[in-house]
């Protein structure tokens, strides 16, 4: 059949006018009805009972699979049309870099504005060490499980230490470091040249603020520095008031704002505490290739979310949502693995339930608790909502009836 001829008849029926070949649509509309009958009658007598409708998956997975709050998006929005300079030198960059410094109390030229959590540790970390330098971290931390070894491509050892709940404790690193200090054979070891530590930590978990100090004058008793993956940093501030941005800048010779999990679509903000940020920082970065020529897209988000208090604003809403979502936990009979005041909780599930739950919640299965057990995390954010929160009590309360 001519494709012409299909293409003008076509146009016809969108018409809904007459043409010169309606008798051979008539046939063809005719024979492609008595096609779909005929698909209809072999799917009657192939499905002996009619499907099970899908249950609508609520997500308690991680606190970065949503887009970006509301405002975040505005601020891009708005400022689309706006042309600017590249590589960061942009205004909205300089006014994210202004509000952060002011909020920490450094210097806005120890700013710097990255993408992603990964891409931020692998940067800096390899910027403060000596090319022979190691950095001694929790064995939980990300840096050590999560991140491909992405420390130790760029030659830095990654020195994992014994922790409660995902905490280093100081006593820890100092037995440590004396023990390497005192070593005869030091000098063929990788040689400690930072800690690394999460606030929160992997498992939830806070350091209060005399653990933090005392981990400081550790690290600088040793002549180590002080390094902090603040990835989730908001959630881990609005559930302690003892800790704030200042108390960091005085206690740490780095640190990130995480803006990923916080409500950016992509950002993680610098802070280098003391004047210190390494030579040839920006070459630094470029050299890892976490460079953006539209830099603009992390100045934009980080502008916004430190205008009016909204990154914080915002962190105390998913802590609001992580205590709920404790006692929705707790009140179906389910044992908690660890005590945390953060956004990240975790459970202990038996197998039989978990797969249930899994039929319709989106959760993360962390590691085996015994044969028939397994620990969860379940995780708000910054978006999750009371309506959720109460489609979860409904699935607990008819899984566990």
């Amino acid at each position: 059949m001519n494709l012409v001829w299909m293409k003008q008849n076509q146009m016809g029926w969108e018409r809904g006018t007459e043409t010169n070949n309606l008798h051979d649509a008539k046939e063809m509309t005719a024979m492609m009805n008595k096609n779909k009958a005929r698909r209809r009658e072999r799917t009657k007598k192939s499905v002996t009972s009619p499907p099970k409708p899908i249950p609508e998956m609520i997500s308690f997975e991680c606190d970065y699979n949503n887009g970006a709050h509301p405002d975040v998006l505005l601020h891009l929005v708005e400022t689309n049309s706006e042309q600017t300079l590249t590589y960061g030198f942009d205004r909205f960059s300089d006014s994210a870099r202004k509000k952060i410094a002011e909020a920490c109390g450094v210097d806005a030229n120890d700013v710097h504005l990255l993408t992603g959590g990964t891409q931020t540790n692998a940067t800096v970390i390899d910027a403060m060490l000596r090319s022979y330098e190691g950095v001694v971290c929790p064995a939980t931390a990300h840096i050590n499980v999560h991140e491909a070894g992405a420390i130790e491509a760029s030659g830095h050892k990654v020195i994992g230490l014994p922790h409660k709940d995902g905490k280093l404790d100081a006593d820890t690193l100092d037995h440590y470091m004396r023990v390497f200090e005192h070593d005869e054979s030091r000098d063929h070891i990788a040689q400690p040249g930072m800690v690394y530590i999460s606030y929160p930590t992997e498992m939830g978990t806070l350091y209060s603020a005399d653990e933090i100090a005392t981990i400081y004058a550790t690290c600088q008793r040793h002549g180590l520095q002080l390094f902090v993956d603040g990835a989730r940093l908001g959630y881990a501030l609005a559930a302690d008031s003892t800790i704030d941005l200042p108390f960091l800048a005085q206690h740490t010779d780095a640190f990130y704002i995480g803006g990923t999990k916080v409500g950016a679509l992509c950002g993680e903000a610098v802070v280098f505490t003391h004047g210190n940020t390494p030579r040839c920082f920006f070459t630094i970065i470029k050299r890892h290739g976490a460079l953006l020529a539209k830099g603009r897209l992390t100045g934009v988000q980080f502008d916004a979310l430190f205008t009016h208090g909204l990154y914080l604003r915002i962190s105390r809403h998913a802590i609001d949502m992580a205590m709920q979502l404790r006692k929705i936990l707790v009140e179906a009979g389910l044992r908690l693995h660890v005590e945390s005041p953060t956004n990240q909780q975790f459970v202990v599930l038996p197998n039989e339930l978990m797969h249930r739950l899994e039929q319709q919640v989106l959760f993360t299965h962390w590691e085996p608790f015994d044969d028939t057990h397994t620990v969860c995390r379940f995780v708000t954010s910054w978006a999750t909502t009371y309506e959720e929160l109460e489609i979860l009590r409904e699935i607990l309360r008819e899984a566990t009836a």
